[in-house]
Order: structure tokens, then sequence, then C-alpha cells
């Protein structure tokens, strides 16, 4: 027999996306949504702006045929026509799937294909993309390019023309005969504000269960096919309450706010949402993410915080010294995506003033679920370094470490575990429904990460699980290898990886990448290392190279690099297999 409780006599409305925008477009009517355009002008619309070109779009989805659940896609850079698909096709009910333009194509296929996408919105730069894509996506039955008629009547001229260049002429006019015969082949392909002309500017949305699915996203899928996670209306509404917290992003309608995560990157980690419940001028930066242009932009446009992973910050860091000031208003930056180098926070801080925000999460977790702020009783000393540190958990998560047996590991700030979550916006299966057995664990989603747990509740990241390097039965921290490399003035770019040694199953191999002009040495590095590392932790060997492999979400690509020095032997092991980038290196 159930226990009889008083129910509570409050009004209760579903937690939709829809709302966010009404809101936004009846507090926050004026306040600017500026797009920085490939040529580098500005477009600047507002929040109320925004709102009726959404419900033109929803008319304009609705006469597609565009239906509850239908997935809708989009391959597109950061930009105020975008953030209209990010409220009209959620809020009328259907489902915005985000896809990544840098992924590989068979991995483009393979997702819109299992998303069963019915519509792809695309920028017109990535249109020769589209057509080398298209045929090969059978539900596909509509292609919008985001922009305008002469716009779009622009991009099939030039992909036409690109396709022949540096081609012999017989050659160049076959490949651009094939490209026109691609783009006359692309399903009702459309420009985007032809579609939205002659559109209401007002549409009622309609009241959906809060638990309905606003959005999808995939996972990069290094280590196999992507998986989709599908985000509810109430987890996206609550991840994006959560993270306006001043603990979190701090935002508010003070705020100008440059989401430099691209929307295709798990949602630019809620920005477009949080922005909208804050009513925050949102400054939208396109594909041009170089240094120099995110510099202009944040300058002219008085950008306070902006969002973004490491390598970005790298850029914009060798910007604002070479010209010797940070942009105009910059207060913070969020940091996330990947592990925050101590000497890029560093640099931020000491040098420019800039307070970063380090925060953790993953496609999984909506993304964010842990961002590391002091409070009142934290130790000076923790405080000053807090930021290397992944953080706490943000209310509605709960962060666990377990060792191999299911036990949960003390939370001293020295042992470690395998890093577990639960929440209001974490996944418990993937997309479709049923297609395999949920990833939970007693109903925790194992994240993959090795981390450890201090008596304040502050996480550190010591690893991924298929990343950390296993020594003597004793485990070796790659990032930890990394961030103390990365302290010298001459490294640009660190990756540590476990190679196989017949004595202690593994040992590290260090690979740096100089920076522009360095002379830095082997044994610099490993002298650097000394000073902040076990001495049994430093790497057999450091090897440098032009470059490092990434993801297509920006992150080194760990399996590209085991896989490419799978032959490599060290010097104590046997007869040292001469490795392509080796010999290179010898030459530098």
């Amino acid at each position: 027999m159930s226990t009889p409780f008083i129910r509570g006599q409050m009004m209760e409305q579903p937690l939709l996306i829809s709302s966010i925008l009404t809101h936004a477009s009846q507090a926050h009517a004026t306040t600017e949504v500026v797009s920085s355009t490939a040529t580098g002008a500005v477009v600047r619309s507002t929040w109320g702006q925004l709102a009726g070109r959404a419900a033109q779009l929803a008319h304009a989805l609705d006469a597609l045929g565009i239906k509850r659940e239908t997935r809708v896609g989009t391959l597109a850079w950061n930009s105020a026509r975008h953030l209209e698909l990010y409220y009209a096709v959620p809020g009328m009910g259907a489902i915005l799937h985000t896809i990544n333009p840098r992924l590989f194509p068979e991995q483009l296929r393979y997702i819109v294909n299992d998303a069963a996408d019915q519509a792809v919105f695309f920028d017109p730069a990535l249109l020769p993309l589209v057509a080398s894509l298209a045929a090969d996506l059978p539900t596909v039955r509509h292609w919008v390019a985001l922009c305008n008629a002469g716009e779009l009547a622009a991009a099939v001229s030039e992909a036409t023309a690109a396709a022949g260049k540096a081609l012999a002429p017989d050659d160049a006019a076959a490949a651009q005969a094939t490209m026109a015969r691609r783009l006359a082949a692309l399903p009702d392909l459309r420009d985007y504000e032809s579609l939205l002309q002659t559109q209401p500017t007002t549409f009622a949305w309609p009241e959906l269960p809060e638990t309905a699915a606003a959005a999808l996203c995939y996972t990069s899928g290094t280590t196999g096919n992507p998986k989709g996670v599908l985000y509810s209306h109430r987890s996206t509404l609550m991840h994006s309450l959560v993270s306006i917290a001043p603990d979190v992003l701090n935002l508010s309608a003070r705020d100008t706010v440059l989401p430099v995560v691209p929307m295709f990157h798990v949602n630019a980690w809620g920005l477009p949402f949080s922005g909208g419940i804050v009513g925050c001028k949102m400054v939208m930066p396109g594909a041009r993410l170089d240094g120099d242009s995110v510099f202009d932009l944040l300058d002219s446009e008085a950008v306070t915080i902006s969002v973004g992973v490491p390598t970005v910050w790298l850029s914009l860091l060798q910007t604002m010294r070479a010209r010797g000031r940070k942009p105009s208003a910059l207060k913070r930056l969020m940091v996330g995506g990947a592990a925050c180098p101590p000497a890029l926070s560093d640099a931020y801080v000491n040098e420019f003033g800039i307070e970063v925000l380090h925060g953790w999460g993953m496609t999984e977790t909506s993304p964010i679920a842990a961002l590391a702020a002091p409070r009142n009783t934290t130790p000076a000393e923790v405080a000053a370094t807090l930021r290397y540190r992944q953080g706490r958990a943000l209310f509605g998560i709960r962060i666990e470490i377990f060792d191999q047996a299911g036990q949960p590991v003390v939370h001293d700030g020295r042992s470690t575990g395998n890093l577990m979550v639960r929440g209001h916006w974490v996944a418990d299966s993937y997309f479709p429904a049923g297609r395999a057995q949920s990833p939970l664990v007693d109903g925790w989603f194992p994240t993959g990460d090795v981390a450890n747990i201090d008596h304040e509740g502050i996480v550190q990241i010591t690893d991924r699980s298929k990343d950390v390097i296993k020594s003597g039965g004793e485990w070796i921290s790659s990032i930890d290898l990394e961030n103390a490399a990365l302290a010298h003035p001459g490294v640009a770019e660190a990756a540590a990886i476990g190679l196989p040694h017949p004595k202690w199953d593994e040992r590290p191999l260090l690979l740096v990448v100089r920076r522009e002009g360095a002379q830095v040495t082997r044994e610099q590095v490993l002298d650097v290392l000394s000073g902040k590392v076990a001495r049994w932790w430093l790497p057999n060997d450091v090897i440098f190279v032009q470059s490092l492999p990434h993801t297509a979400t920006g992150k080194i690509s760990k399996l590209t690099l085991r896989q490419e020095y799978r032959d490599y032997r060290f010097a104590d092991v046997e007869p040292i297999v001469t490795h392509a980038a080796r010999a290179t290196a010898a030459g530098q």
C-alpha cells in the first residue's frame, strides 16, 4: 500500500525549449544576435526578430511535411540561421540532428542514414560535401542552403568551377560535369530565405510532453560507429538552467557571449539555450576560428565570455601576445572538450587577467557535468590551482569513482578509479531505442575516464581508461605527462602514449610539436618533466613531429598515434624498428 501524500497546489507546465524562445522574445526582444559571415562581415539581428523567423521556419517545415519526431539535420557553423533551427525544429515537435562536417565521409553517411534525416540544412560553403554524400542518403528529401537565392546560385557556380581546379583541361571538364550532375540530382535543393519568405511570423508552439525528444547528437566514433545520444526537452532545459549559475558560467543579461565551440559539438555546450534563458547578446563566429578572426570579433563586439576547446584558446593566446593586449571586454573563458594544460590557463590568468573556467562533460552528459569553482572553505593553495582540475559536480549530477570490483573508491584526492556519472541530463541508452543493451552499470553511466576525487568533491581526471599507461603494475597519467611537457615554452603540443615493453608491460613515448622557431631538445623536455612528475614516469623516449593527428572534435587522436607507432621499439627492448616519424625527427 502506497503512502498517501498531499499534492502541491502549483501549476504544472512542461519544460519545453519553445518556452525559452517565448521568454527571450518577450523579455529581451531588442538584445542583439550577431553573426559573422564567411567574408568577415557582420549581420545583426535580435532575439525578437529571431523568434519571428523561427516561427516562419516552423511553418515552412510543416509545409515540407516535417512532422513530430521527424529528424532534421544541420551541417552548419555557428550563425543566427542555425540558432533559428535550434528553436524551430524541437519547438514544433521534430528532432534537431546536428552533424559535424569535420567527420570522415563514411561517418557522415552512417549517422545521417542511422538518424533517417528527412531534411538537411547546410552552410553553402559545404555544398561540395553535400553533393558528394547525397546519393548515398536515401531518406533526405530536402536540402536547404542557409543563404538567399543569389548566394546559393553563386555557391553552385563556385562548387562546379572548383571541381576542376588543378586538373588538366580534359580532366577538369569531366570533374566539373560530374559535380554539375550531382548538384542537379540533389532532392529539392533550395535556399533558406526563399523558404521562409511568405510564412507568418507567429506560430502556436505545441504543448509537448517534456520528455519528448528534442535533439540528437552523435559521439565522435573513435572506436567504432558513432552512437546517437537523444536529448529531451526536459533534460535540455534543466542543463541550460543549471549552467547559467554563478559557480558554472555565471551568465546574465549583462553578458555578451561568443560560443567558439561549434553548434554541432554537443549543442555548443547548451549556450544557444542558456543564452536565451538569460537573454544575453549572442555573437556567432561562423567558420572563421583562427586566432586573429576570433580576437577581432571578441574585441569589436565587446564579448565578456567565450567557450571553446584548448586548441582554440592556444591560437587566441598567440594572437594576444603578438598584439600585446587582450580583447577589450573579455573577462572569462570556459575550457572543455579536452583537459586544459595548466600552462595555458596560467597564461590567461597571469598575463591577461582573464578568468579560466575549466569544465568536464561528454556527449552523453549534454555535456556540462562538472566545473572547477572554489568555495569559502577551499584552502587558498588549492583554490589557486583549482582550474587545473575538472571540478565539482553540478546540481543535478552525481559523480563517483569505482574500483575494478565495482566498489566505491575513497575521496582522498589521490586514489583513482573508474569515473561514473548519473543525473537529470545523462543518457541512459543510445538512439535508436532498443539497438543495444543499455550502457548503464547499476544505474551509473561509465564515462571511460580514470579520476580521483578529493574531500571537497573536486574531480581530477587522470586519463582516459584506454589511454592510461600501465607500467610495472602502476598507472602513469598521459594527461599529466602532456601537461608537464607543455610547461616548456618551446612546446606547442604534446601527446603521450603507452607502447609495449617486455619488462614493464608498457612504457611512455612522448611526441612533441615544437613552437614555430623554437629549438627545444629531447633533453630539455625531459629536464622539465623531471621537476614535475615521478622519475619512473619519465618517457623512455621523446620524438619531435611536425604535427599531431586530431579527431573531428579537436582532440588529439591517441588511437591514430598508437596505430602509427605500433612498430616502434624502445632502445632498451630490442633493435629499434626505424619509424618514418623518427627519421624525420632526427633531421629536424
